[in-house]
Parts: structure tokens; C-alpha cells; sequence
């Protein structure tokens, strides 16, 4: 049903105020998105020999309490829902805006790692439910550089030799879903090739890399893959590749020679969870060594309030939304203890080889959490950045420690 049928229905019987309006709308829109049925939360008994506000007031706190233990539940995942993928126009642009900048969601309130970004292409092609990019851009046009080698030779002239740079082209887009559209994978490696300090890493959830591999790529140039369990891909990244198909790229990457790593972001609370992240990383330490992985990140679902509202907004069937959750830094994600229990067991999958070699991080976490998770924490962002810089060069040129 739709969420203004059921909305007109109670408004014919009850006088609501507008916050009361709003805060029913909200649950009801909630609802319907999660597959549930608000006519069934609505029980207008509970006013008993009430009337006037004193009713409405019972009605709906019975509402609310009935939605808010459906939002605390681990959420279940059937047979991915009917789904309409956003359209999509792709087009060639130039200009001077803006080409490397901070990674968005940079914060001095969380553990983040100073990443900066290269926007070679603005805007996602996968229509991933949780995706913040959706609130970076409006519309549904997805804009490649067609004058990148051009942009990148205007900002390289503000490179310092001896610093060493993290750079990622996964905040803007995919980075190897579009492939070399417009010469872009040329172009970036031509200016790594020309940098040797830029460690330029490329993250994707595609299975895309004939073009990565057949160009090859210097050595300071990683690939890096967003990966889920099947359940999440099918329910809430539906354009993407299989969990198998992102596995077998990135070990099709690993045998040209390209270091690769992986980002277990978002991990998201379901009933049946547990196992299902085990057997992904089990699947990943039978497939690749330590030493071709260059990271493993944790990280979990975290809405800013635009992309919520753009989540609802949209009305597509999804759980997405279906969790417990507290505001950290002006973002919403899940209670403490529930990131703690969700990181925790997935590290703990890991082998000890791989905790020995790999470099693991939390991505935009509190600080406390790594003591929880990895037993120990970085007292500030900056050491953070350095400590990942200098694994990430160790790692990628073959330099040992002594």
C-alpha cells in the first residue's frame, strides 16, 4: 500500500498536530519500504475509554512502540524486492572545478585517515541503496573529465616531492566500472608513473578489470574492493557484481601483479550475519596471501540526515534503514556496542597471519572502538595517516623492515 492511503485513512478519524503527522509519516513510509504493513501497527483499542488527545496519543505511542522494536530486530533478507534502477546520462566535461580535495566525510570527531580524493568521474553508476554519493550530487548524471590529463598536470605542479600522498578515486564513482571511458585509467597512471610518492588506490565493486590488468598499471597504483555478503548485494547493492565476481576480479588483478585489498564496508546487522561475513572471509584468505593484500577496512552503515531523506524520498523496497540507531558527529549509525560486536567478529575471522602482514583500519570510527576491536588506537588522525601511508608504501614497493 502506499504511505498517503493509510495516512488519509487515519486523518479522516483522528486530529493529529502537524509534528504528530510528520512523526506518523515517517514510520509509515519506514514500514512500507521494510515489506510491513502500518495497518497492522495501528491499533486503535489502545485508546480504550479515551477521547479527543488523550486517545490519539495512546493510539500512536502504540504505533511508535510496535515500530521502534521492528527498527531494533535484526532485519531478515529474502528474495531480493522489485527494484527500478535509477536512469542514468553519461557525458564528457571540462571546467575548473574542483579535481583533488579531503575525503567528504572527513571529521576530527572520528579516527579518519585523511584520504584525499580525485574526482575523475562525478557521480555512481550502481544505485547502491546506502550510497552517500547520492547527496554530493543532484540529478542523475554521471559527468567524466574528458580534460583529465589536463587537470591533473595543474595540480601536480603543488606536489611535494618528499610527501607521501594516499589518493582514492572511489569517493565520486566506482572507480573501474566505467573502465578507461575517456582515457581515464590511462591518464591516472600516466601521473603516478610520474609519482612515485602518490599511492593511488581504485575501489570498486565491479568486476571490471580487462582494462586495469591489459594497461598495466605502476606499482604505487592499488585496487581495492567494497565487498558484502550475497545477501546485502542482492538487497541493497542490486546493480553490482557477486560477491564471486568481485572475488575473481581482484584475484585476476593479483595475478597481473596489482597489489589489492579489501573493504568490508558497509557490515550490516541481519539475521544470519555471523556466518555469512565468516564464509566471505574465509573465501578471501583461501584466494589471496597476506602479502599481495595490502588492507582489510571495517566499517558499518553511517547516514548523514540528506541521505536518509533521500532514501525515503525515493520509496524503494529496502531494509536499509530497518536499524537501531545513535547520532555520532552529526552522522547516525548503529549504538556503540552494536559496531563493536560487528567489528570484532568479523576481524576476528581473520587468521593471525593476516593481522601480522595486512593493514587494518576502522574507517570514520570513535577512537575507542580500536582498542575494542584491534587493542590498541591512534591518539590522533595524523598519526593514523602516517602509520597507514608507511604500510601502504612498505607493502606496495616490497620494502622490509632492518
Amino acid at each position: 500500500m502506499k504511505a498517503a492511503e493509510f495516512l488519509s485513512e487515519i486523518e479522516s478519524e483522528y486530529r493529529l498536530t502537524f509534528q504528530e503527522k510528520k512523526r506518523l509519516e515517517t514510520m509509515v513510509g519506514d514500514l512500507i519500504q521494510w515489506g510491513e504493513d502500518p495497518r497492522e501497527f495501528w491499533n486503535p483499542e489502545l485508546a480504550g475509554k479515551a477521547i479527543g488527545k488523550t486517545a490519539v496519543k495512546k493510539v500512536l505511542d502504540g504505533f511508535t512502540r510496535r515500530y521502534e522494536a521492528v527498527r531494533s530486530t535484526e532485519k531478515h533478507y529474502g528474495a531480493p524486492p522489485p527494484f527500478r534502477p535509477m536512469p542514468f546520462e553519461c557525458v564528457s566535461v571540462q571546467g575548473k572545478t574542483k579535481i583533488i580535495g579531503r575525503c567528504p566525510v572527513y571529521s576530527p570527531k572520528t579516527r579518519c585517515c585523511g584520504l584525499l580524493t580525485l574526482d575523475a568521474v562525478m557521480q555512481c553508476g550502481f544505485d547502491c541503496t546506502y550510497c552517500s554519493i547520492q547527496s554530493f550530487y543532484h540529478g542523475n548524471r554521471v559527468a567524466f573529465r574528458s580534460d583529465l590529463r589536463e587537470r591533473l598536470a595543474e595540480w601536480e605542479k603543488e606536489i611535494e616531492p618528499n610527501r607521501l600522498y594516499h589518493i582514492g578515486t572511489g569517493q565520486s564513482s566506482d572507480s573501474l566500472m566505467w573502465g578507461n571511458r575517456d582515457g581515464i585509467l590511462e591518464a591516472l597512471f600516466e601521473f603516478a608513473r610520474r609519482h612515485p610518492n602518490v599511492l593511488l588506490e581504485l575501489k570498486t565493486k565491479s568486476d571490471r578489470v580487462s582494462e586495469l590488468c591489459a594497461l598495466s598499471p605502476p606499482i604505487n597504483v592499488f585496487a581495492t574492493w567494497s565487498l558484502n555478503t550475497q545477501s546485502v548485494i542482492l538487497n541493497e547493492e542490486r546493480l553490482t557484481a557477486a560477491l564471486p565476481q568481485r572475488l575473481e576480479a581482484a584475484r585476476r588483478a593479483a595475478d597481473s601483479g596489482i597489489r589489492v585489498g579489501f573493504h568490508f564496508h558497509p557490515i550490516v546487522w541481519y539475521c544470519g550475519w555471523q556466518e555469512e561475513y565468516g564464509a566471505a572471509v574465509r573465501r578471501i584468505t583461501e584466494l589471496f596471501s597476506p602479502e599481495e593484500t595490502v588492507t582489510v577496512s571495517l566499517g558499518t552503515l553511517t547516514f548523514i540526515k540528506s541521505v536518509m531523506r533521500r532514501i525515503r524520498e525515493r520509496g524503494e523496497l529496502t531494509k536499509i534503514l530497518q536499524m537501531e540507531t545513535e547520532e555520532i558527529a552529526g552522522k547516525f549509525s548503529y549504538p556503540y556496542d552494536r559496531k563493536k560486536e560487528l567489528f570484532r567478529t568479523v576481524y576476528d575471522f581473520f587468521p593471525d597471519s593476516w593481522k601480522k602482514s595486512v593493514f587494518f583500519y576502522l574507517c570514520m570510527e570513535d577512537g575507542r572502538l580500536w582498542n575494542d576491536v584491534f587493542g590498541f588506537e591512534y591518539s590522533t588522525n595524523e598519526e593514523f595517516e602516517d602509520a597507514m601511508k608507511t604500510a601502504y608504501k612498505k607493502k606496495l614497493f616490497g620494502e622490509v623492515d632492518g
